[in-house]
């Protein structure tokens, strides 16, 4: 194929077609990669975010907790006080 007017043969263009099947798999496999390793950049990224919300979540629900066993706390003594001076609880 020195001779580049001289006619293809058979050989010559299966030797392009397997060269260039050869190409298109090496850049199918290099597509494959580089989605594989967004997927893993993004799946990274919400795990990330995730545990961030979690503890926030938990913390909230903490909160939550804490202000219950006050305000609990609060309404005992109300009551206490209320049946000390002989007042009926209000409705």
């Amino acid at each position: 194929m020195d001779d580049l007017n001289a006619p293809a043969t058979k050989g010559d263009l299966q030797g392009v077609v397997e060269q260039l099947r050869s190409e298109m798999n090496h850049q199918y496999d290099d597509l494959k990669e580089t989605i594989r390793d967004s997927e893993t950049r993004l799946l990274q990224a919400f795990y990330g975010y995730t545990q961030t919300t979690d503890a926030k979540l938990k913390e909230g629900e903490q909160s939550d907790i804490a202000l219950r066993q006050r305000l609990t706390a609060v309404e005992s003594r109300i009551l206490e006080v209320e049946k000390r001076l002989n007042m009926p609880p209000a409705a």
